[in-house]
């Protein structure tokens, strides 16, 4: 059972960091037709609460007193723990202004050797071996597939540091999904935490937006950005990570990565070279060697 566990919560995991992975691209676009990252933002968290919102609506009538109802406690919690997301969001998308978004997704990445400290600190125990090979394997795949080391552009401080910031935010928001009211439905967590998020989000809009919003962004991309920003991250990483743990989870979110580029490569027509397809390949390597270590010592 904790085998079978385990490999569901790396599946959920998997889903939700591949969901996630789509973002960048999308957003992009989105600036490409004049948006701004309020509006992006915005959209992205409003239609998210809507489909929660609505998710939590069919749950209840669905399975009606079966459903654990999570307690002001418990909604105060999420929400809290919900800020990373919203400050995810913002500290990200603002770091693909600055910076390419092959170099934001890696700064992204750094939520791997993050997690698997989180994970050390809280627990008070020396990484596996398992997962420090894998965190090194995770690491050089991810230099080598968003082309790091070939890459001569010079970057803007302002990106890396929001891009640290969003990998930061990211591991939070990893940490919270493994800790807090884990005896609430996945659906009810998600909600609370987007509420929580959103404030923020919702802060940060008024606080920025300098030019009359354009409403536009509701039709064009809101709904896209919400579903695989708000809705199915949030939702599979609630479920998963209870399962996994945050260090192996943090590993398995590495698929975000080459779904970031092979989605820059089949949309916005990015060239990828072999030594990125390596990268790639190393990344899911690695994923597999720690699964399959993790299995033989359970």
């Amino acid at each position: 059972m904790t085998k079978n566990n385990v490999l569901k919560g790396v599946f959920l995991v998997g889903l939700g960091a591949t969901s996630y992975g789509m973002l960048a691209t999308f957003v992009k676009m989105a600036y490409g037709e004049g948006f701004t990252t309020p509006e992006v933002t915005t959209a992205q968290f409003v239609y998210g609460l809507l489909g929660l919102s609505l998710i939590n609506v069919f749950q209840k009538l669905k399975k009606g007193n079966e459903v654990v109802k999570a307690s002001k406690k418990n909604i105060g919690q999420l929400m809290l723990a919900g800020t990373s997301l919203g400050m995810t969001s913002i500290f990200y998308y603002l770091a693909v202004k600055y910076i390419p978004v092959s170099i934001a997704i890696v700064l992204l990445m750094q939520t791997v050797w993050m997690g698997v400290l989180f994970e050390m600190i809280l627990e008070k125990k020396r990484p596996s071996n398992q997962k420090i090979i894998s965190v090194i394997i995770v690491l050089v795949g991810t230099a080598l597939a968003a082309n790091l080391i070939q890459s001569k552009i010079e970057l803007d401080w302002h990106g890396i540091v929001l891009g640290l910031l969003a990998a930061a935010s990211f591991t939070t928001t990893m940490f919270t999904a493994n800790r807090v009211a884990t005896h609430v439905s996945s659906a009810q967590r998600s909600l609370y935490m987007l509420l929580g998020g959103a404030v923020i989000i919702f802060g940060f809009a008024i606080a920025t937006q300098t030019t009359t919003f354009n409403f536009e962004i509701f039709m064009k991309w809101g709904i896209v950005l919400a579903l695989f920003g708000t809705v199915i991250p949030p939702l599979l990483f609630n479920a998963g990570f209870p399962l996994t743990g945050i260090g192996l989870g943090s590993i398995v979110s590495a698929l975000e990565l080459p779904v970031s580029v092979m989605m820059a490569y089949f949309l916005l027509n990015e060239n990828v070279n072999a030594v990125q397809w390596f990268g790639i390949v190393l990344i899911i390597v690695a994923i597999i060697i720690m699964n399959l270590n993790f299995k033989k010592t359970n």
